[in-house]
């Protein structure tokens, strides 16, 4: 394999789900990398000395020898076609429609469901924060969430296609906003969602969030 350095620049809680599913990323395809923690509640995102890495400020931030890129999603598939040799794991099906079905998942965890994100924040998933119940909005974006997934999942399968994906990982942390606060939710749901937090990769990520 060639040799590149790599840094992940993450949130100094490991809070985020977006550098989490980077992280799950590069640690599917088997890349050596660091991580830079940024401190998001001091503002160290706004200073210039990050604004010189990150067009946007935000984490994840990524920077591969001197390509700098921010946005998880167009970093996963930054690393599919750059790492799409043999000898790295893929990220994304390997078939076209479910390679696109893929990505539509996750632009709609990105671009919709607010409520959810707001009222279960990731101190639910990571930290064991228990939250009120839902909000009348909050309700509405779950019925939401779970009407779209019957289609996808309620057959009990264990990813969404044929082999795991990262948007299994992404779409695993939505259901687990609910899940993990005692919210109401189909069985099949629930277990798609437990078996998809047994990754490893994802076990990796869990242990840096609880220290």
């Amino acid at each position: 394999m060639s040799q590149q350095t790599i840094t992940l620049y993450t949130d100094a809680d490991f809070f985020s789900p977006y550098v989490m599913s980077v992280f799950v990323s590069l640690t599917e395809k088997a890349l050596p990398f660091t991580l830079s923690a940024i401190d998001l509640s001091a503002g160290e995102n706004l200073r210039e000395e990050f604004a010189k890495l990150s067009v946007t400020r935000r984490v994840p931030t990524l920077i591969i020898d001197d390509f700098r890129l921010s946005e998880s999603s167009a970093i996963a598939e930054y690393l599919e076609e750059r790492f799409s040799s043999p000898e790295y794991a893929r990220i994304f099906p390997q078939n076209r429609q479910e390679r696109a079905k893929a990505r539509e998942i996750q632009a709609w965890l990105r671009s919709d469901l607010m409520p959810i994100r707001v009222e279960r924040p990731t101190e639910v998933v990571f930290g064991g924060v228990k939250m009120p119940p839902l909000s009348d909005a909050g309700q509405q974006a779950a019925h939401k969430l779970i009407s779209g997934l019957k289609p996808l999942l309620s057959d009990g399968r264990k990813n969404l296609f044929s082999e795991w994906c990262i948007a299994d990982t992404d779409l695993a942390l939505m259901i687990n906003r609910l899940a993990l606060n005692g919210d109401e939710l189909p069985a099949y749901l629930r277990k798609y969602a437990s078996y998809q937090w047994q990754r490893p990769s994802v076990q990796q990520w869990r242990g840096l969030s609880q220290q």
